[in-house]
Parts: structure tokens; C-alpha cells; sequence
């Protein structure tokens, strides 16, 4: 059995998704420490001005606290600002309308922990994908493969799939699909899950 060692997602890249298909079983580390400028909290979509990030905003506390305990903040509005950001990115997309009363539900209902909140989303795209991964959350903190001493029964991605430093994957080739456009700023590779859901509908699951 192939095992996956993943961090959570807000609204994940494709990269992330494609590992939740490819393999047998997918472990979702949440005993590590927070870090900024993540996919934990952020994701990113293509708009008419270019690429866009979307950051939930989490309560900060005075030592980094392990992703279990971060709580989500209700600061800035952010539920409407990336609602009315999908709404403008995506209204001429395929699938926009087909979806729409899929995705509103979590910018309207409120979370307490970020990682509760992810894992409602992530059950809810892999259901509009139709794919149906073997997922677990880690029971403690699973060290780094490269300061392990010992042999290990799974694929590391916590590092590798990174918003701002990502890490090489010889696994993960994105294929060129239709986006909204493309016509300005050509293909845009390895977005939020939602690029390709709105974009591409059923047919996303031979994408990953």
C-alpha cells in the first residue's frame, strides 16, 4: 500500500489532489507548527489581474501553535472578500453556476478550526471530483524523512507541495487544461483545486 504524508489545504493546488487519487492512502500531518504564506491557509486562483492569493486569516498566539489548535479569525470579512474574488475569477467559467451552491456554503458558515474547516472542503471536492481517498490525520508529529534513521512506509509531501518554496516532484507534470484566461497570461499551472473544477467540471478527474 502506497501511503502519502500531506499537510492540510485550503482548497488545495492540484498537485495535492493529484496525491489524495494516485495513492492507496493519504496521512494529513496536524501536529506540526503553524507557518505563514502556506497552502495550509491560502490558495491560489487566476483572475483578470493576474494570479491571486486567498488567505484565511488565524488567531495568533504568543508561541506557534500546532495546526490541530489553530483557530480561524473572523478578521476583515474575509469570508465575503473570497467569495466576490471566486464570483469575478470564475462567473465566465464552464462550471461556475454548476458549483456554485457546492462552494458558497463554506464562506457563509463559520469554522472554529482551520483544520475542520479543511477537511469539510476537502471531503466536498473530492466528492464533486468523484474520487474517494483513504484519509487519515497523523496521531503525533511524523518526522522528516531526511532526519529519519529509520526506513519509512510513505511519500513525504509536507515540503514538497509548498506555496512559496515548493520542492521538485517527479511525479506531478500539470497538464494544460482551458482557463479563463489563458488568453492574457497563458496556462497557469498547479492552482486551487477550484481552477480546475470550475474550469473543467467532470472531466477534472482525468486531470490529476
Amino acid at each position: 500500500m502506497t501511503t502519502a504524508l500531506l499537510q492540510t489545504t485550503y482548497f488545495g493546488p492540484v498537485q495535492w489532489y493529484q496525491k489524495l487519487y494516485r495513492y492507496d492512502r493519504c496521512l494529513i500531518e496536524q501536529y506540526d507548527s503553524y507557518q505563514k504564506q502556506t497552502y495550509r491557509n491560502r490558495c491560489v486562483i487566476a483572475t483578470a489581474n493576474g494570479l491571486q492569493a486567498l488567505t484565511v486569516p488565524v488567531e495568533h498566539t504568543p508561541l506557534s501553535p500546532l495546526t490541530k489548535d489553530l483557530r480561524i479569525s473572523d478578521h476583515n470579512q474575509w469570508r465575503k472578500t473570497h467569495w466576490n474574488a471566486l464570483q469575478s475569477a470564475y462567473s465566465e467559467s464552464p462550471f461556475f453556476e454548476y458549483y456554485a451552491d457546492d462552494i458558497r456554503p463554506f464562506f457563509e458558515r463559520k469554522y472554529e478550526f482551520l483544520i475542520d474547516f479543511n477537511e469539510a472542503i476537502r471531503q466536498k471536492i473530492c466528492e464533486l471530483i468523484d474520487i474517494h481517498p483513504q484519509v487519515e490525520y497523523t496521531t503525533e508529529y511524523v518526522k522528516p524523512t531526511a532526519n529519519s534513521q529509520q526506513p519509512t512506509a510513505f511519500s513525504d509531501f509536507r515540503e514538497v507541495i509548498h506555496a512559496k518554496h515548493p520542492q521538485p516532484d517527479a511525479d506531478f507534470k500539470p497538464k494544460a487544461y482551458w482557463q479563463v484566461f489563458q488568453h492574457r497570461y497563458g496556462f497557469q499551472p498547479n492552482l486551487s483545486i477550484l481552477d480546475l473544477l470550475f474550469c473543467m467540471g467532470p472531466e477534472s478527474i482525468f486531470y490529476l
